[in-house]
């Protein structure tokens, strides 16, 4: 912790094929590329010094070795709701071409047909934060790209939709926290 307040730190999974070549990855259970696990292995250095109470995964096997090979697999609590957006019959399908379909379209704020909308992932976002107010310490938490960044939006008090300003790269690390007190939630790092 920087301060007396605890930070939540949050780690975006490694590279997968999918991630890679931008497909949408929801609830597909992609496994992690050989450059993605030597990413996730890399982690574990990066986060020496980080003390937390709780180490939370999202349940896809890509959170779930990212943070094994981080060095955390034994201490995970694995959070359904951590999970990444159903994108339903977007799943598998690249931003440019559903936009060849559907011009104009944002995840952010259409969603997806057959899947989540944006407020479905916000209350979802709704239930891991007042979890990690729950706990008042520091969490580690590995999932994926758009819920961590909804996420980041919920923290902020902003609506869910706020996520589409915030941007995840594979085995980022972030960090939650905040400023003066509990009640000035901020973000303290992103996308490092």
């Amino acid at each position: 912790m920087s301060g007396a307040y605890p930070e939540i730190t949050l780690v975006r999974h490694g590279e997968t094929e999918w991630s890679l070549s931008g497909r949408h990855t929801g609830r597909s259970d992609i496994p992690l590329t050989e450059n993605g696990e030597a990413a996730a292995s890399r982690l574990g250095p990066r986060l020496q010094g980080v003390t937390v109470a709780e180490v939370w995964s999202s349940p896809s096997q890509r959170a779930r070795n990212t943070c094994r090979l981080a060095g955390f697999g034994e201490r995970v609590v694995v959070k359904d709701d951590l999970a990444e957006w159903d994108y339903g019959a977007y799943e598998g399908i690249k931003t440019k071409e559903i936009l060849a379909n559907r011009p104009g379209w944002q995840l952010f704020r259409d969603g997806c047909p057959d899947g989540e909308t944006t407020a479905d992932v916000g209350a979802r976002a709704d239930r891991i934060i007042a979890a990690i107010r729950s706990v008042n310490a520091p969490i580690l938490i590995f999932s994926s790209s758009h819920f961590l960044r909804v996420l980041a939006a919920r923290w902020l008090g902003l609506p869910p939709e706020g996520g589409a300003h915030f941007v995840l790269d594979t085995t980022s690390v972030s960090v939650l926290g905040y400023e003066h007190d509990l009640t000035e939630p901020v973000i303290r790092r992103w996308n490092g």
